[in-house]
């Protein structure tokens, strides 16, 4: 196709410059067999324009009529022509847009009528229709609507006070959101629990088994590390100050009370708040992008017995148990400390902790395990159960339930120990 190149156009060519390349390629490759064996071209014949826009001035009114066939296929025409009305109009008293010379109406046509008046209304000008059908109505007032919202100016800024304010009470009812929420999934949860204990569900050892070792067992090395350290670090602080005072040997109450009554069980907690609870929302949320909760429902499984009962009761087993792991590492960390730093021997740290701390600081950080537990578990299910169906989602409510979890350890850790002071008193 040798003389293909002259219907090549240029890519801002228009509408018409496009169409009329076109048409004159079409001629030429329409081809017709002669009898002689001789190809002759046979010339396309041109399609009618059944569109048109036209104006006149009344008085002080500019009256634009728009006639005929509004759509695509006229697009050239109707680009032309209303580039030529805007350019000449000026600026009128007032506009009166006629429509009842329409036949058919398109988008596009639409948006070329929207154009007309958005021009006129811009330049202070007022625009009224008339002869609108109503099926030419329905479209007009959708690429009407549309236009007029993708230029309209955005809003001005609220004042910072108000934007506070508004951020505060967003809060707010976020957070009343969330305790309704856990107040209904724990709910749940109690009447799987009684129906379990009543012999109506189904206790599965196996998947319980299976959480435990991925809660407790597989966690005791990072737990054990992250408690001696703490330990440590509690000693050689305790024995830089009670030195000044000849008291070294008080770095051992320092240092176990704090351990076995506040810091092992709140550092326990918020780290399997990030490693266990984490898990707990990305495999939830997982299956609940997959499906796979509601294939449980429609093989009439209970989500809550198969999938979130193992999970909270293996993490309230599992984390006294670390918690009561991470209570020794860190004691051991804070009696090498106060060897190597305090020159304080280990048998002498030992023997005062049996001596001057009480057990009932082992049961008051004991007792709290549980609780933290279930508020993590309880979390970490709610915020993974409410992924939709993106990656974007499941990364939002992973973070959402760290952070939550997190806080309310810390919260009812705060709780407990007002508690428990007043019970000492």
């Amino acid at each position: 196709m040798g003389d293909g190149q002259g219907a090549s156009t240029e890519p801002g060519a228009s509408f018409m410059e496009r169409s009329g390349a076109c048409a004159k390629t079409s001629a030429r490759m329409r081809r017709n067999q002669s009898g002689t064996g001789q190809i002759r071209a046979v010339p396309a014949a041109s399609p009618a324009v059944d569109a048109s826009l036209s104006s006149r001035v009344e008085g002080n009114v500019l009256k634009v009529a728009l006639v005929g066939t509004w759509t695509g296929e006229n697009a050239g025409v109707l680009e032309q022509e209303t580039r030529q009305l805007l350019a000449s109009s000026g600026a009128p008293a007032s506009v009166l847009v006629d429509f009842s010379g329409l036949k058919r109406l398109d988008t596009l046509g639409g948006t070329l009528a929207w154009s007309i008046e958005q021009n006129f209304r811009d330049k202070g000008v007022p625009v009224e229709r008339s002869g609108l059908t109503e099926a030419a109505n329905v479209i007009y007032g959708e690429v009407s609507e549309g236009l007029s919202a993708a230029v309209a100016p955005p809003p001005p800024p609220a004042p910072a006070l108000i934007q506070g304010l508004r951020k505060v009470g967003e809060q707010t009812l976020s957070a009343r959101d969330d305790l309704v929420a856990l107040l209904s999934f724990l709910g749940e949860v109690v009447t799987a629990t009684g129906k379990l204990a009543t012999g109506q569900g189904r206790f599965r050892l196996p998947a319980v088994v299976t959480q435990l070792d991925h809660i407790a067992f597989r966690a005791v090395p990072i737990m054990m590390l992250i408690t001696f350290v703490i330990g440590a670090i509690i000693a050689q602080q305790g024995l830089f100050f009670f030195a000044r005072f000849g008291a070294d040997t008080y770095v051992v109450d320092l240092v176990a009370i704090l351990t076995m009554r506040e810091i092992g069980v709140l550092i326990v907690s918020i780290m399997v708040a990030g490693r266990t609870g984490s898990a707990f929302t990305a495999e939830l949320g997982s299956m609940k992008m997959r499906e796979e909760i509601d294939a449980l429902r429609v093989m009439g499984l209970n989500p809550i017995e198969v999938l979130v009962l193992p999970r909270l009761i293996a993490l309230i087993i599992g984390l006294p148990l670390l918690v009561a792991i991470g209570d020794l590492s860190a004691l051991m960390g804070g009696a090498i400390v106060s060897q190597l730093y305090g020159q304080l021997p280990m048998e002498l740290f030992f023997s005062r902790m049996q001596e001057e701390v009480g057990r009932r600081h082992v049961w008051i950080g004991l007792v709290k395990a549980p609780f933290m537990a279930l508020i993590i578990g309880l979390v970490a299910c709610v915020e993974g159960l409410r992924v939709e169906g993106s990656a974007e989602s499941l990364g939002r409510q992973t973070t959402a339930s760290v952070v939550k979890a997190i806080f309310l350890v810390i919260v009812m850790d705060a709780v407990f120990a007002m508690f428990f002071a007043a019970i000492d008193q």
